[in-house]
C-alpha cells in the first residue's frame, strides 16, 4: 500500500495513515442559526494576536532608543559625540530580522510535530522571546554586540510567532470572520508599535540605563500573557483532524462556531477536511519540494512570497524603524511626539481594515491600498527632495508639516489594507499539508526584506536622502499589478474551497464570483485537477527520456 509508511512527509507533517471517519449525515440534525462571533473566537483572536504585540513592540522601541542619550552613551562608536556609525546602527536595528528569518523558516517543521502542534509551539516561541530580552537588558558598554545578539534571539521568536499566529487563527476561525480574525494580528502589531512609542516617551527622561532597559523589560509581559493564555485554548481543528483526532476536531469547530457538535456547519467543515485529506492519502509520499512542485504549488508559493515581500517594500518600516530620526531631520523639535501621532494613526486606521477585509474582499482593498500608498510616497519623496531645504540650509517647517500629513495618510492606507491583509491572504491560499511550511517561507520573505530595509536605510538616506521614497513608490505600483493579475479573491470561502479554486485555475479577476460547480464536490474537482497534473508530469518526464 503506497501510503502505509509516510516517513518523509512535508517537514515532519505525518497525518494519520487511515482516513478518519466522521459520523453519518443523519447525526448532524441541528440547523439553528450560527452566531456571527462567539466569545471564544473573540478571545482567541485577542490572545493569539499578542504575538503581534511582541513584534510591534520590538519594532517601535528601537526607533526611540536611537534618540536616547544613555543608549547612545552605552553603544555609540564615539562616547564623546554620542554618534552611532551607519553600520552599527544598521546591525542593531536590522539583526532582529535575521533572527526572525531563521525562526520563520523552522517554525513550520516545529508546528507540524504531532505532540507540539500549533498550540505548544507558540509557548516555545514565547520562552525564546523572553531569553532574548534577558540578553538585551544585560548589554552595556563596550559590549554592544550582546544587545545585537539579544535582538537576534528575540527575532528568532518573533519569526516563529509570525508563522504560528496566522496559522493558528486561519485554521481555527469560522469562515465568515476568518479574514478579520487573522487581520487582528496586524492590529496588535500596530498596538505594540504605539505602546513602544508611548513607553519610550515616558522613559526618555529617566536617568541611566533605565531609560531604555525599562521599555525592554516591559516586553516580558506580552510573552507571558500569550505563552500562558494559549494553554487554555485547544489545538487547531485541522491539525487534530490530520492526526486522526476527529472528536477533538469536532469539538473545536463547534466551540469556535458557537454551535452544538451535531450542527450541520460542523458536518460541512469536517467533510471538507476529510475530502482534502483523502486526496492527499491517495497520492505518493510527499516531500518538502512539493511546496514548489505540487499541483499549482509553485504559483501559490511564489505568490505568497511576493505578497509578503511587497508588504515590506510598501515602505512602512521606513517610518517605524527610523521615524524619530526622519522627523528630526525635517525640523520637528520633539520627534517622539510625532512618532506617537503616527503610531496612533496606525492603530486607529487598522480597525476599518477588519471590516473592509470581509465587506469588500481582499483584492479590492489591496489594490486600492497600494495605489493610495504610491501617491503618498510620490508626494513625500518629491517634497523632501525638492522643497524641504531652504537656500540658507535650514528646513522649511511648512513643507515638513505637509510631509508629516502625507506620512500619516500613507500609514492610514497601510494599516487598513496591506498591513493586515497580506497576513490574511498568505494564511489562506495553501492546502493543509503545506500550510505551515508555506507560511514559513512567506514570513521568511517578509523578514528578509525587513532586514534589507532596516540595515540599508542609514546608508541609502545618507547618500540620496528623501529620494529613497521613489523606490517604495515604484514597489507600491508593482503591488497593484501583482494583486490584480495573480491574487484570487479568498473572502467568504473555506480554506478547502480556496484550494480547489487554485487547482481549477480560476482567473483572479473572475474569482470573486466562483463557486464549486453544481453537481460536484471538492473531492471530484480536486481529483480531476490532480489527475491532469499527474498526466502533465508523466508527459514531461517522458519527453526528457
Amino acid at each position: 500500500m503506497a501510503n502505509s509508511a509516510r516517513s518523509s512527509t512535508v517537514a515532519g507533517d505525518i497525518p494519520s495513515t487511515n482516513l478518519p471517519s466522521i459520523p453519518k449525515e443523519e447525526a448532524f440534525h441541528d440547523d439553528s442559526k450560527v452566531p456571527f462571533l462567539t466569545a471564544r473566537t473573540f478571545l482567541m483572536a485577542v490572545l493569539v494576536s499578542m504575538g503581534g504585540i511582541c513584534f510591534g513592540y520590538d519594532t517601535g522601541q528601537i526607533s526611540g532608543f536611537l534618540q536616547m542619550d544613555n543608549f547612545l552613551y552605552q553603544f555609540a562608536d564615539n562616547r564623546e559625540t554620542l554618534e552611532l556609525s551607519d553600520i552599527r546602527t544598521g546591525l542593531i536595528v536590522a539583526m532582529l530580522s535575521i533572527g526572525t528569518l531563521i525562526g520563520a523558516l523552522i517554525a513550520g517543521p516545529v508546528a507540524n510535530n504531532r505532540r507540539l502542534g500549533r498550540k505548544y509551539s507558540i509557548c516555545l516561541w514565547c520562552v525564546i522571546f523572553c531569553l532574548g530580552n534577558v540578553f538585551q537588558i544585560a548589554a552595556q558598554y563596550p559590549y554592544w554586540w550582546i544587545l545585537m545578539m539579544g535582538r537576534i534571539i528575540s527575532g528568532f521568536a518573533i519569526g516563529g510567532l509570525s508563522v504560528m499566529v496566522p496559522a493558528y487563527q486561519g485554521e481555527s476561525a469560522p469562515t465568515h470572520v476568518r479574514g478579520a480574525i487573522v487581520c487582528c494580528y496586524q492590529l496588535f502589531i500596530t498596538i505594540g508599535i504605539l505602546l513602544a512609542y508611548l513607553i519610550n516617551f515616558g522613559c526618555v527622561n529617566l536617568s541611566g540605563p533605565a531609560q531604555w532597559r525599562v521599555p525592554v523589560g516591559i516586553s516580558f509581559f506580552w510573552a507571558f500573557v500569550l505563552g500562558v493564555g494559549i494553554l487554555f485554548f485547544p489545538e487547531t481543528p485541522r491539525h487534530d483532524f490530520r492526526h486522526g483526532k476527529v472528536e477533538q476536531a469536532t469539538k473545536s469547530v463547534a466551540k469556535f462556531y458557537g454551535v452544538s457538535t451535531r450542527h450541520k456547519v460542523v458536518k460541512k467543515q469536517l467533510d471538507e477536511m476529510q475530502q482534502k485529506l483523502e486526496i492527499e492519502l491517495q497520492g505518493d509520499t510527499p516531500s518538502v519540494m512539493e511546496v514548489f512542485t505540487g499541483p499549482r504549488m509553485l504559483y501559490r508559493t511564489l505568490l505568497g512570497i511576493t505578497i509578503q515581500a511587497l508588504q515590506q517594500m510598501t515602505g512602512a518600516n521606513f517610518f517605524f524603524y527610523y521615524g524619530t530620526t526622519i522627523f528630526s531631520s525635517v525640523g520637528l523639535n520633539d520627534s517622539f511626539v510625532t512618532q506617537i501621532i503616527l503610531g496612533s494613526v496606525n492603530v486607529v486606521t487598522t480597525f476599518p481594515g477588519l471590516y473592509m477585509v470581509e465587506k469588500f474582499g481582499r483584492r479590492s482593498c489591496l489594490t486600492i491600498g497600494a495605489a493610495w500608498m504610491f501617491m503618498c510616497y510620490m508626494v513625500f519623496a518629491s517634497l523632501g527632495y525638492a522643497a524641504l531645504e531652504n537656500p540658507d540650509g535650514t528646513n522649511d517647517q511648512t513643507v515638513g508639516m505637509v510631509m508629516i500629513v502625507f506620512a500619516c495618510l500613507f500609514i492610514a492606507a497601510f494599516a487598513s489594507t496591506w498591513g493586515p491583509m497580506a497576513w490574511a491572504v498568505t494564511s489562506e491560499i495553501y492546502p493543509s499539508r503545506y500550510r505551515s511550511v508555506c507560511i514559513a517561507l512567506c514570513s521568511a520573505s517578509n523578514w528578509t526584506f525587513n532586514f534589507f530595509i532596516g540595515f540599508a536605510t542609514p546608508f541609502i538616506t545618507s547618500d540620496i536622502g528623501f529620494s529613497y521614497g521613489y523606490l517604495f513608490a515604484a514597489c507600491n505600483f508593482l503591488a497593484v499589478l501583482v494583486v490584480f493579475f495573480f491574487l484570487p479573491e479568498t473572502s467568504g470561502k473555506s480554506l478547502e474551497e480556496i484550494d480547489t479554486m487554485f487547482l481549477m485555475r480560476v482567473k483572479p479577476w473572475k474569482s470573486s464570483k466562483w463557486e464549486v460547480p453544481e453537481g460536484e464536490t471538492l473531492s471530484s474537482t480536486d481529483r480531476r485537477a490532480s489527475d491532469a497534473y499527474a498526466e502533465k508530469r508523466r508527459a514531461s518526464e517522458a519527453s526528457r527520456r
